[in-house]
This record gives C-alpha cells, structure tokens and sequence, in this order.
C-alpha cells in the first residue's frame, strides 16, 4: 500500500491521548494488531456492528437498560493467554484513572455514567449503569471505545512479571494510582518508536490477524499474519506492507508504475466523474488497475459562534442561519472545489451510504435537504426581516423582535460583516475555488461581507478578522462517525458545553433529542435528533469529499469501508500472480 510521508502510524498504543487519535494509528494499525471489544462494519459498505468480527458476543441489556452483561468469545493473544473479563477489566481501570487523556471522553459518558463493573468469572462483564440507556447508543458509542488491553502490559518497567503493575486489581482508594504507573510506562514505550519490533515484549502481544514484522520512523511498516489469530477470516497474503513517499506525486507515480497494489488517488489526478456514478468516467490508470469510491460515514460543516462575539446575536436568528444555508452552493462546491467527488450534507447525519439514521427533512427536495442553495430566496428571507443592502452591505433598517424585525440584540444600521478563519489551508485548489472561497462570493452577492483569514491553529472560538466585523464563523474540518462513537447522535458536536462544539451552540430541545435518542432504541428518536439539525442549523452544512482507491486487478477481496476499517485479512492474490504487499 502506498501513502504520503505524515498520513502513516507513528503510535501503537490502543489506548492513546488526542494526537494520536487518527485514521493512520487506528484503523490502519493498531486495529489490524489489537481488536476493540466490538468492531463496526467491516469488508463492505456497512456501518452497522459486527459481532462476528468482535472479541465479544452481542451484549445483553437487563433491568431495563441499567444493566449490560458482556461475554467474551474465549479468543486468545499470540502469548497464549485468553482474552478475558480482566482485560475488560484493565480497559475501564485505565479509563478511570486517565479519562481526560482518551479521546472518546465525554462528559457524562463512559466511565462517568458507570455505578460499578465486575468480571463474573473469567469471560463475563457486568456493567451497572447510571440510569437507564438504549442499547443501540450505548453500544456503538460507549462500549464501542473498549479494547482489551492483555496481562503482559500491565506493568510498569520492561521486564517485570504480567499483571505486576496492579492496574487490574486497582481501585478509587488510591486515586487509580497504580494505574496511572502503568499509563505513564505504557505512555513512554509508545512514544518511542523504536520499540515497535516483532521481538517486542510488549508490542508482540496481540490478539488481531496480523502481527508487526518491521517498522521505520519515515512511515514503512511490515505485517505478517498472526498465526493464533482466534477469529476469522485469517489472512492469505503472506505480508501485508506499508510505503512511504514524500509526496502525492511520487505515491501515484509508484501507482503507475505497479509497484504498489492499492493506493489512494489524489484529487488532482482523477478525471472528471461520470453523470450518476462516484467513479470517473474513464480509468487513466488502465487494464492493470479497478477503482473503488471511498466515502466517509461522515458530516461537514463550518461553525457559527454563538456567544463570543459581540454580534453574535445575528447567529441566533434562524432566519439568518437559514439565509446563510441557502447562500451556500454545495453542487458549485462539489464541482469546482473536489472536481465531482464529494457528497452534499444536509443534517447531522451523513447521506452516505444510505443507512437507517438518516431522516425525512435531510432528503428533502430530492436530496438537496430543506434549505437548498437559492439566492432569490435568501434575499428575500433577509428583507422580509428587516434588512437592506445599503451601499453594498446588508443592513439592518429594522430593529426589533418582531417577525418582520431583524431581531434580538440587532440595533438599527447594524452591518453583516463577518469574520472567518480555517483550521487549515484548501489545498490545491486556489482560494477563490475553494468551498469558503465560492460561499464567500455568493454572500457577497447578498451583501454580506466575509474577511477571511487562515490557517488558524488555536482550535476554538473564531476570531473576527475585519477590523469592522463583530460575528465569526470558523473551519475545522466537520466530523467522522468512525469512533469512538458510531452512532451519529451529536453529543460530542451539538450538546451544551460538548468538547467538540466549537460555535458554543446551545439548545435546551437539542440536549433532549440528543438525550432521547441515548435512552431510546426507536428509531424515530433518532430521526427527531437528525430532522432538528436539519431544520435549526446548529452550523451551515457543506458538501463532504470521498476519495477514489486504485487496486490491483491482481488482488481480490478488496472492499472499502465508509468507517476508514481495514480489512486486509480478507485480501487474497490470484493465483496466476502471488505477492506479498
């Protein structure tokens, strides 16, 4: 496989802090070598759970959702060790003592809204809740951040016996202290890179199909099959290997040159993409190569802030919120800013692949959701609210709370000046073909002024970068439902005070959808949540890109997952023409 200097592993530690946390370390690594307790979709397009490629059988909820039973399937690690109830056990001990160093913490979550756990002999769980939730959120969003972590890494110097480190037997009384110990040694061999050996004492220790052989700090990495792999498939290549290069150009170029059998495209090199088709009209790799689309089960979007700024009130306007949606052209975006490869967002849940989350009000008007780009309308939405372009910048003439009044905290001659900033440059593609580049221009057309300033590397409020500008509006990046949490159901992005919420968004009936929909298995608790981001535009959707795979047609088996997983344990060459890759 090829990739780009920066996009490969630099972290092998299940259990890593946020900077770690990323499709390279997880999906693509550590996953391949250390199994969660329950893995999602799998060699397909799916983004349902998958208990046959779990380490656990499907968990039982009793006392009406206060109560989860989980059952080991009696799997082992290549130590020969099984993988029990006590590496279960040092999982949520570690989490306990080190949640704010886990990535899928959230307030309130796991292990907040645990009274206690216990193993049950050695291949149970048992979990006692806090209150009672469903078991749809509680296992693709909380029991979805679990992996068993085995005996040999319970220790806090090289050497030491399995299990001396005491995190498994550790408890509140002493503040978690000795698994702290052993975080702070695990923490340290992890950074070190140059532990990561096949002759490692801890790092040889897995439970996954594949097991490490060799790696590099530039990014190249070898995997071979873990021969006491317990589940299946097992794999059929003889190795699995990752290579570096220092940029785009020479990954696609070793492409071409069939020196690589699977490979990302990048953007600049894919043709244009065929009328109703995700892949490009024409193959400009040839015969030696098929394509295969690879969407995320994902959202994007750019942030308004809602309390920071001085002007801000105009953010709380859904009138204006709604303007700013149908002043945002998404097709134009797909076309000119990803040449075709992207897919419009119209609420908080991703379009695709279609899946049972996804609502009514985000397939309105055929696809393009309830408020589809349509300047006319925009404008019209502003003047029935009191504003006017005045000598090129939309103004407020008409202050108040009235319907027909701009609104709350809007004084009259109140001007629409904007600032925005991004996390990050757009990459090819020149400013003004950019996606906030072409939502620029149409504002401006509606005469509200946008001053933009990027990239940005404080992750926070946006600051206001016009001189005259009050309100502010930011880029960071939108978000994948590719864990910790697989269910789309907005706690870490629209809930009052969640970490990821970065416009400060805060609404009393999105907490309670948000709520509903962790307590509830019906569906239609989790269309309500979907149909109010689409309705209240907690930020303004923008289309998601995907990306386009080349394979091999010497290698079969090769599926794309919408959740970035990773399957290479199912990958296998014809006959005619065996390698190892």
């Amino acid at each position: 496989m090829a990739g780009v200097v920066g996009a490969w592993p630099n972290w092998i530690f299940p259990f890593g802090s946020l900077p770690y946390y990323n499709t390279a370390n997880y999906q693509d690594f550590i996953d391949l070598m250390y199994r969660p307790l329950y893995l999602f979709g799998g060699n397909n397009d799916s983004v349902t759970v998958n208990y046959s490629l779990s380490t656990a059988t499907a968990p039982v909820y009793r006392d009406g959702g206060r109560v989860v039973l989980i059952s080991l399937k009696r799997w082992k690690w290549s130590d020969g060790e099984q993988v029990d109830a006590a590496d279960v056990v040092f999982w949520l001990n570690m989490d306990e003592a080190e949640k704010q160093n886990w990535p899928g913490y959230m307030k309130g979550g796991i292990p907040d809204n645990l009274v206690s756990y216990h193993a049950v002999g050695r291949h149970t769980v048992v979990l006692e809740l806090t209150r009672p939730y469903g078991s749809t959120w509680f296992t693709y969003n909380e029991l979805a951040q679990i992996s068993p972590m085995p005996l040999a890494w319970d220790i806090t110097r090289m050497g030491a016996a399995p299990g001396s480190g005491g995190c498994v037997q550790d408890t509140a009384a002493d503040h978690w202290a000795r698994c702290r110990a052993v975080y702070e040694f695990l923490i340290a061999e992890a950074k070190d890179l140059h532990t990561y050996t096949a002759t490692s004492p801890l790092w040889s220790v897995v439970d996954g199909p594949w097991r490490l052989r060799s790696f590099s700090i530039a990014g190249n990495a070898t995997l071979v099959p873990n021969r006491q792999y317990s589940g299946w498939p097992r794999p059929a290549l003889a190795a699995l290997r990752f290579v570096s290069y220092s940029n785009e150009a020479a990954a696609f170029a070793a492409l071409q040159a069939g020196q690589v059998d699977v490979a990302v495209i990048p953007q600049q090199d894919l043709p244009p993409r065929a009328a109703g088709s995700l892949l490009p009209a024409k193959n400009s790799l040839g015969r030696a190569f098929y394509l295969q689309p690879v969407y995320n089960f994902g959202i994007n979007y750019y942030t308004l802030d809602f309390q920071d700024q001085p002007d801000s009130a105009l953010f709380s306007q859904l009138y204006f919120r709604q303007a700013l949606q149908e002043l945002t052209n998404q097709q134009a975006i797909i076309r000119i800013s990803y040449g075709g490869y992207a897919i419009p967002t119209t609420g908080g849940v991703p379009s695709m692949p279609r899946s049972g989350w996804v609502s009514a009000d985000m397939t309105a008007n055929k696809g393009a959701g309830l408020y589809p780009y349509d300047p006319a309308r925009a404008e019209t939405l502003l003047a029935a609210h009191g504003w006017s372009v005045v000598n090129g910048t939309l103004t407020c003439e008409r202050p108040g709370d009235l319907p027909s009044e701009c609104g709350a905290g809007i004084g009259r001659g109140r001007t629409a000046n904007l600032g925005f900033a991004a996390a990050w440059s757009d990459g090819p593609v020149q400013p003004s073909q950019s996606p906030m580049g072409i939502v620029r221009t149409d504002l401006a057309a509606a005469g509200i002024r946008v001053s933009v300033s990027y990239p940005v590397t404080l992750i926070g409020p946006a600051p206001c970068a016009a001189p005259d500008c009050s309100a502010a509006m930011q880029y960071v990046g939108g978000w994948e439902f590719d864990g910790p949490g697989y269910a789309p159901t907005g706690e870490p992005l629209f809930q009052t005070d969640a970490s990821w919420n970065f416009g400060l968004y805060s609404s009393a009936q999105m907490n309670s959808l948000i709520s509903a929909a962790q307590t509830s298995n019906r569906q239609s608790a989790f269309h309500a949540y979907a149909n109010y981001t689409a309705t209240q535009l907690p930020v303004i959707w923008l289309p998601d890109s995907y990306s386009v795979v080349a394979v091999s047609k010497r290698l079969r088996g090769v599926a794309q997952s919408p959740l970035s997983s990773f399957y290479p344990e199912y990958w296998f060459f014809t006959s005619a023409s065996r390698r190892s890759r």
